[in-house]
């Protein structure tokens, strides 16, 4: 038995599988508007007299090849798709050094420079992004240096820096610029001692503004004190976020900007003020008076968050040069800050310049993307196509590595909008490659209405008297109003009056059981498969509980109108599986069967039968024979013995198995449903014997509807009689009075006087 019903169950999962849930049938979009936003697959339908009768106007939604068998025409459907438009697009700089200088802002890097995208929800809006690492291309180089006592031996190299990283350089570009600063800590007291010749300590010094004088840059180095701290640490944060931050006191262009920090120690961070009695968090803006920092007493020292930030808005790339014993260090905030690099320096620094020169070579092989805030909803993928054919998605899809001077890169981003922003309005975003300038421009326009939308007309007539704007074949109503003309009041929905005209013949189901009233109106309910649908008055009608043949409505050759097969052309039956094809009958006199009266079957075969026309049914007196001797019933089952002994019963496992038209005598194909809506399958023949014979398939063609219904009864039928039986021995073993609750009490309680009975004491 338990056989039976796991196999049952699972024919009824292949039989009935859910598909794929339709998005846009479940959104229950009330308007074109709201209709496109769900999905790119959906389509709004603005034929007036799409909807079938019981259908809800959110039934216009839907995807698109739905809306199509449906019968809403191409014309018909309103699908805006989203598009882009270039608005600048100046072709990447081609030049070679020597061929003259080019203004840094003549120099194109990156291809296009702004464009427009409009974005559909769901669908993905990809350019092409071009970048060449450009010759001959000007460069900024800011040098910060710690002057704490421990960097004396490192200044008294330093101070020839500027001529000759000036000529190392020159190999490089034409247009090189150097500026000089310095940094201690913060100034809180001189930590020099009386025989030490420093100066106080001060936070940050812009000692030397960018300039193409390499000779001056080495007479202002060599005027330089070091100077002490209290602790380890240095406050260099202070220094670079100033040097970020103050770029008319720096003079920084905009061209490739590089900043060396060098030191021999760590590095204060936010939170560290606090041991100065210094709480405030550091502001991100410029406080330079004199060229040096005011406000470090007042400010705390920068998180590496915001170091990151600023860094990033103005372009800058780092380079930190460290000694040996704080590599480490340094190392891992390298990997917190984008487009950095880490050397390491000598003894006394004398290896400054080859450090700077690999520094920058390996910060200017790699480009980086990113890109600025993205509004709520929107997304962005990138995809890199690099040198000798290095391809990256995801996060390696936004850079490129081991790119030299004058090679192109390609980059693919794709911007998807998942919802339309509240608003609506216009959103504007950049993508820029670290370290560099230029950008890219985007501005965002979101498709959250159709085009249908411009033409509505407002107070429209045929929304019930004004009661709602008529714009893409459909009314949407004003606030309060509902219903397909918005002819309802919301407080009108519950009223006992209008559900009457939702029940058929006066019933006690609303709908049919099968929608919902609104407004003395029935709206169907919506079902899971997007091909399955209820319609009608009452919603009494579907297109889904027709016959089936071989597993498929209407056998494949019509389609289902309220629970009715409605057959191709040439084909005819409950099920559609009968062919009225008689092509292949036709006798070389080009007659039917000969001109002969024979019966045509499904297969279109030739069967003699003097009584009964071309008809793909058996008669009935065969059918109700084989019913009841095969299976016991029908309506002959009683006198089967008596009625139905006139012909041979062999019984066969499948269809396949049934004796096949071709054979010397003639032969009937025969399907027939029983009262249960089972159907069985026979063939009725006289052999060459005279014999009468009957083949039928053993097993009924059930819907698994209906097997999972009867293994459901089966199983409800044993769970009730085990129930019924521990009953009755829960009963039986009972000991108490079945008549009398065993929990009950009496409210009433007795009580008797102890002198009751005896004689009274005489006084």
């Amino acid at each position: 038995m338990s056989n039976d019903i796991t196999l049952g169950l699972k024919r009824s999962n292949l039989c009935f599988s859910i598909p794929e849930r339709n998005e846009c049938i479940k959104a229950n979009a009330k308007s074109c508007g709201e209709c496109i936003q769900v999905g790119v697959k959906c389509g709004w339908c603005m034929d007036p007299e799409f909807l079938k009768q019981g259908e809800a106007t959110s039934t216009r939604c839907d995807e698109l090849e739905s809306l199509r068998k449906r019968g809403c025409s191409s014309a018909m459907v309103e699908n805006p798709r989203g598009s882009q438009l270039v608005l600048k697009d100046k072709a990447v700089t081609n030049r070679n050094q020597g061929e003259g200088k080019l203004r840094p802002e003549d120099i194109t890097q990156i291809q296009p420079q702004k464009l427009t995208l409009s974005l559909r929800s769901g669908e993905p809006q990809s350019f092409n992004l071009k970048f060449k690492l450009a010759e001959d291309y000007p460069i900024d180089l800011y040098y910060l240096m710690d002057l704490s006592y421990s960097m004396k031996d490192h200044l008294e190299n330093v101070k020839n820096l500027g001529t000759q990283l000036m000529l190392e350089m020159s190999k490089i570009t034409s247009d090189f610029r150097i500026g000089f600063g310095s940094f201690v800590e913060k100034k809180l007291r001189n930590p020099c001692t009386g025989d030490q010749n420093c100066t106080s300590p001060f936070s940050y010094k812009n000692l030397l503004t960018l300039t193409r004088n390499g000779q001056e840059f080495n007479t202002l180095v060599g005027q330089q004190q070091i100077s002490g701290n209290l602790d380890s640490p240095e406050g260099g944060f202070d220094a670079i976020m100033q040097v970020a931050v103050c770029g008319e006191h720096i003079g920084w262009r905009n061209v490739t900007r590089l900043l060396v920090f060098s030191t021999d120690a760590g590095f204060h961070f936010a939170g560290d003020g606090k041991l100065g009695g210094i709480v405030l968090p550091n502001d991100g803006k410029c406080h330079l008076e004199n060229n040096m920092y005011t406000m470090s007493h007042y400010y705390d020292y920068p998180s590496i968050a915001h170091l990151v930030q600023k860094l990033s808005d103005n372009n800058i790339q780092t380079i930190f040069a460290i000694t040996e014993e704080f590599q480490p260090v340094y190392m891992e905030l390298k990997n917190l800050i984008p487009k950095s690099a880490v050397g390491t320096l000598s003894a006394n620094s004398s290896n400054v310049i080859n450090l700077i020169i690999d520094a920058y070579n390996s910060l200017s092989s790699e480009v980086i993307l990113e890109n600025s805030k993205l509004p709520e909803g929107v997304t962005i993928m990138y995809q890199s196509r690099c040198k000798n054919g290095v391809t990256g998605e995801g996060e390696m899809g936004r850079k490129c590595s081991n790119i030299s001077i004058g090679d192109e890169v390609f980059f693919i981003i794709s911007i998807t909008a998942k919802q339309c922003p509240k608003m609506g309005k216009p959103e504007t975003i950049k993508i820029k490659p670290l370290g560099f300038n230029e950008e890219v421009e985007i501005t965002l326009n979101f498709i959250c209405e159709c085009d249908c939308h411009k033409h509505g007309i407002e107070n429209s007539e045929i929304c019930h008297n004004g009661n709602g704007t008529y714009e893409c074949g459909a009314c949407r109503c004003n606030e309060g109003r509902i219903g397909r003309q918005c002819e309802c009041s919301t407080n009108e929905v519950t009223s006992e009056d209008l559900d009457k005209s939702c029940r058929k013949d006066n019933g006690t189901d609303i709908c049919s059981n099968n929608g919902d009233c609104v407004c003395g109106t029935c709206e169907c309910k919506k079902r899971e498969n997007p091909e399955e649908r209820y319609s009608g008055k009452f919603c009494e009608c579907d297109n889904f509980n027709c016959d089936r043949s071989n597993n498929k409505l209407c056998g494949g050759h019509g389609h289902c109108e309220c629970r009715v097969c409605i057959c191709d052309a040439n084909w005819t039956g409950s099920a559609c599986d009968c062919s009225l094809d008689t092509t292949t009958c036709l006798a070389s006199n080009k007659q039917i069967c000969n001109g002969l009266l024979f019966f045509v079957n499904h297969n279109a075969k030739c069967m003699l039968w003097s009584q009964v026309l071309v008809t793909c049914q058996c008669p009935v007196f065969h059918r109700e024979c084989v019913q009841c001797r095969a299976f016991g019933t029908g309506e002959k089952k009683d006198t089967c013995e008596r009625d139905c002994s006139y012909f041979n019963l062999i019984k066969v496992k499948d269809r396949g198995k049934l004796p096949q038209p071709g054979q010397a005598f003639p032969l009937m194909h025969c399907k027939e449903r029983d009262a249960n809506d089972c159907w069985f399958y026979y063939t009725y023949a006289v052999n060459n014997k005279t014999e009468k014979e009957v083949h039928v398939v053993e097993t009924l063609d059930c819907p698994a509807g209906l097997a999972l219904l009867l293994i459901w009864k089966l199983l409800m039928i044993i769970h009730d009689r085990r129930e019924f039986a521990k009953f009755e021995k829960e009963k039986m073993n009972a000991k108490w009075d079945t008549q009398e609750n065993p929990i009950y009490k009496s409210p009433i309680n007795k009580f008797q006087n102890p002198n009751y009975g005896h004689k009274a004491v005489v006084l």
